[in-house]
């Protein structure tokens, strides 16, 4: 018998915002353990959350960008569980009246564009943060919990199970990250917690309609620590079903340092939380003037990016992704191709030489102006300058904001063009090198590439390579005649 996992993911998003979900508590990262702390937040008697608007306003842009029909009324409820890092005994989440509901997201795959459908989208209140002494919730003694994190606004984006692999879930991830990345409604960084996810996969026969048990994965801390582990535990489900055993439904633990599921605890169902409407706030009533207003807020998607640089400006499939996976690239491209219309050689450069110059210098992409790579461009496509020096020009443009055309000719660095000159630096590079000569003229054709370096470094790169080659070739052939 045959085995197909079915997926399905649970994403939790952090809001991008300066205040909690109920209180004005900072939502800073990295602060001082408990001190982003109040009554609301931690739940102490006599205190009434009030409902974050910007938090709303992005959930509201969040379930639009994701094609979601949003619910003219909803409301809050509470989730009722005990656990260390949640200091009321209950989450104020959504559940029967979520903000949305069935939207969908494409994801590009080798066999064509698949539609992963999205149940719900709601919002609730993020949990405090533990950690654990013995460096895993399996080995810890001792639990440190922190509640700065409690109360941070979050979505929660449960898709239908329409995934049928751990490659189809890091896809999925990486174009709902690029989504919540491109309309500014988080930050999405997973090592500080601001994008998370679980998964619940089950096995089905194939041509069977029955799905299978599900399990839960969690501790998933990267997109590709979920491809691993939605793969291990397919093989896992599978071996135990073809040797007769039967799956149970439980919580399973990502072990990242042994590559393998673990059992943590029996799973939930909904009924075990005990959910009531949150009694402290009314239910909300979305006016549809407000979400055409938030609607108008919706960035360009990805996938229409991708079609757009395609067609606009011809771009390689590599290329394309690049720019559109970094979406501070590819407005720094888009921008510098208003005044330099050599798009593919544009394109290398943004992803090339911009991403090292941020990465070595730290240098911030959106304060960093393009014109400073439109001119050093145009200076190299003039022949004023050869590649190196382009290089050399353009960091010192970006770094200490000035242009190239002055920088070249302060620091003399156009190119040498004049042969008289080069003819000089040869001969003198040729008779300060007589063993690298003979070496050349004995038939050893490294020592070609010896003695043109060294013409190269006496002209600081100025010269053409191909000149300076063709000179060094023809001086040295003379003397073997």
């Amino acid at each position: 018998m045959k085995y197909y996992p079915v997926i399905g993911l649970e994403i939790h998003v952090e809001l991008k915002t300066v205040s909690k979900m109920f209180c004005g508590c900072s939502t800073t990262f990295g602060s001082i353990p408990n001190t982003h702390c109040c009554p609301v937040c931690l739940g102490l008697p006599g205190s009434i959350p009030v409902t974050n608007q910007k938090a709303m306003e992005l959930g509201i842009l969040a379930s639009l960008a994701l094609e979601a029909k949003i619910e003219k009324v909803s409301r809050f409820d509470r989730k009722n569980y005990f656990y260390p890092d949640l200091p009321k005994a209950y989450q104020i989440s959504q559940y029967d009246r979520p903000l949305a509901r069935n939207g969908f997201l494409s994801i590009p795959t080798l066999e064509g564009d698949k539609i992963i459908k999205i149940d719900r989208c709601h919002l609730e209140e993020e949990a405090g943060k533990l950690t654990h002494t013995g460096g895993s919730i399996m080995e810890a003694a001792p639990s440190l919990v922190d509640y700065n994190r409690a109360g941070i606004p979050l979505m929660e984006i449960v898709t239908a199970p329409d995934l049928s692999s751990g490659e189809e879930a890091f896809l999925f991830l990486n174009e709902l990250r690029l989504l919540l990345l491109y309309n500014q409604i988080s930050d999405c960084r997973m090592e500080e917690g601001s994008l998370r996810c679980d998964a619940n996969i089950s096995m089905k026969e194939k041509n069977g309609l029955e799905l299978g048990t599900k399990v839960e994965v969690k501790n998933l801390n990267s997109f590709r620590a979920v491809k691993l582990a939605l793969d291990y535990e397919a093989t896992r489900q599978t071996e135990v079903l073809k040797n007769g055993g039967e799956i149970i439904q439980e919580t399973m633990h990502w072990d990242e340092n042994k590559k393998q599921t673990m059992s943590l605890r029996g799973k939930e169902e909904a009924s075990d939380y005990r959910y009531f409407p949150e009694p402290d706030l009314p239910p909300l009533y979305l006016e549809e003037i407000w979400i055409e207003e938030i609607s108008k807020k919706l960035a360009e998607p990805p996938v229409k990016r991708r079609q757009r640089f395609k067609e606009e400006y011809g771009l390689e499939e590599y290329a394309i992704e690049v720019l559109v996976s970094h979406p501070g690239l590819g407005d720094f491209f888009e921008e510098a191709a208003k005044h330099y219309t050599d798009y593919q050689n544009l394109a290398n450069w943004v992803n090339g030489e911009i991403q090292r110059l941020i990465k070595d210098h730290d240098l911030i992409l959106q304060e960093m102006h393009s014109s400073g790579l439109v001119e050093t461009l145009k200076l190299l496509d003039e022949g004023t300058v050869n590649r190196a020096v382009a290089k050399e020009i353009l960091e010192e443009a970006l770094l200490y904001q000035k242009k190239p055309r002055e920088i070249v000719k302060s620091r003399n660095l156009g190119k040498i063009t004049s042969e008289q000159t080069l003819y000089l630096l040869v001969e003198e590079t040729l008779k300060e090198n007589p063993k690298a000569c003979e070496s050349y003229l004995q038939g050893k054709e490294k020592a070609l590439g010896f003695l043109i370096g060294k013409v190269m470094s006496m002209t600081k790169g100025r010269a053409d390579p191909a000149t300076v080659r063709k000179m060094v070739k023809d001086m040295l052939d003379q003397r073997s005649c």
